[in-house]
């Protein structure tokens, strides 16, 4: 039985986004089929005085009349290139069973998401939803509270959904639950063209650049990771064949994530395991 309070914690770093952001917490709760095992965690820039007062007077007074559970957090700036760092700050004040990855152009489509991620319960799985043109990655990534725990962060690169994804699927634990999320950035539906996605920094494209996604050490941080997870995964009798397959030369590592590639969105380079 579960010592934590909630089921799942929507980790939300905000910036710039008023109703998107309204929007997209109100997709959470109404279409929850129990909204109040749903923690809603949000982090705002302290500078952001514009959403922080649209918060106050709109979205706050919404949120209490309808008994949410949530939590603010006013932070220094930090910016999209350490995106990561506001999921960790977001994600120790959670007290839930999952933790999910969420965004303020985010919307949950899917009635009962909640109930169809119990559904998982005791599992040590990196759940994926249906969103834009079925990318192979778990946009939107969903954790359990064990995964948190052993890491003792939520992702350690400025892009958690390709660092959550990438060791999920080189230690075959990505589960694609029936749930779906519309992401409403400006290149996917042309909404929300503001500046908080016109001054995203992405750090992939340059291997050289030690904060590179590709870079040699976050590439073996993340094989750390999997190997970890998979000492934790064989104590609890999951079979860890295709990391240990991996291991031994003999498993493409991204044999799952090629099939769950339905329509060839995977654009960067993927780096095999070095000799």
């Amino acid at each position: 039985m579960s010592t934590n309070e909630f089921k799942v914690a929507a980790l939300i770093p905000t910036r710039g986004r008023t109703k998107p952001l309204e929007k997209s917490i109100k997709s959470l709760i109404e279409q929850a089929e129990h909204p109040d095992t749903i923690q809603i965690l949000i982090a705002f820039d302290n500078d952001d005085i514009k959403i922080i007062k649209y918060f106050q007077q709109g979205i706050q007074p919404w949120m209490d009349d309808n008994n949410v559970n949530y939590t603010v957090l006013s932070m220094d700036r930090l910016g999209y290139q350490n995106l990561n760092l506001y999921y960790n700050k977001l994600a120790e004040y959670s007290n839930s069973d999952w933790l999910m990855g969420w965004g303020d152009d985010s919307i949950m489509e899917t009635k009962g998401w909640d109930t169809k991620i119990a559904q998982h319960d005791g599992e040590f799985k990196l759940l994926k939803v249906h969103t834009h043109n079925e990318h192979p990655y778990s946009i939107f990534p969903i954790i359990p509270r064990a995964w948190y725990m052993l890491r003792e962060t939520f992702s350690t690169h400025q892009m958690p959904d390709a660092e959550l994804s990438q060791i999920a699927y080189m230690l075959d634990i990505v589960e694609i639950i029936d749930v779906s999320v519309i992401h409403d950035r400006a290149d996917l539906t042309g909404n929300n063209r503001d500046a908080t996605h016109q001054n995203r920094v992405s750090f992939e494209g340059n291997p050289d650049d030690p904060r590179d996604f590709h870079h040699k050490n976050n590439i073996n941080r993340r094989h750390s990771v999997c190997e970890m997870f998979s000492r934790y995964l064989k104590t609890q009798g999951v079979d860890i064949s295709f990391w240990e397959n991996i291991i031994a030369g003999k498993q493409d590592p991204w044999e799952k994530l090629k099939l769950n590639d339905i329509n060839q969105q995977m654009v960067q380079k993927i780096i095999r395991l070095p000799d």
